[in-house]
């Protein structure tokens, strides 16, 4: 990934998806498997273009071309501080091109649970969805 010197953290960032947007973020998380947990978030603040799917493997991270930085800067009247391009595997027969562009952007690396457990070690936190299990009635 190349945003502004920015490059892709080493690791299994096989598996990725959405799991917060909205006017002040973007959220995409990876893994080598999503389903329990995530270990990598790129965090996009004040996004003002996002074309990528909701989930997408493998992405391939690539400096934009210089046309792909003249339609962003029509399309949203000024030259993004950040601009994000790759290609990613959406399931169809050819890699989908995405692009982000956005005020900033942050790598954070840590475990990000995706479902509960009593016994979250130091260093590890809950997907924003995760809710501890409801008290049994007796």
């Amino acid at each position: 990934m190349r945003a502004r010197g920015h490059a892709a953290p080493e690791g299994s960032w096989w598996d990725w998806d959405v799991i917060a947007w909205d006017a002040a973020e973007l959220r995409l998380a990876a893994a080598h498997d999503l389903t329990y947990y995530h270990g990598l978030e790129l965090v996009f603040g004040d996004p003002t273009l996002v074309s990528c799917p909701a989930k997408f493997l493998d992405p391939v991270f690539r400096a934009p071309t210089s046309e792909e930085l003249a339609r962003v800067t029509r399309q949203i009247g000024e030259e993004p501080l950040v601009l994000v391009a790759f290609e990613a595997d959406a399931g169809g027969l050819e890699p989908v091109p995405c692009l982000i562009a956005a005020e900033r952007v942050e790598v954070v690396q840590e475990t990000v649970l995706r479902y509960w457990r009593d016994d979250v070690a130091p260093g590890q936190r809950f997907a924003p969805w995760v809710r501890p299990p409801a008290p049994q009635a007796s």
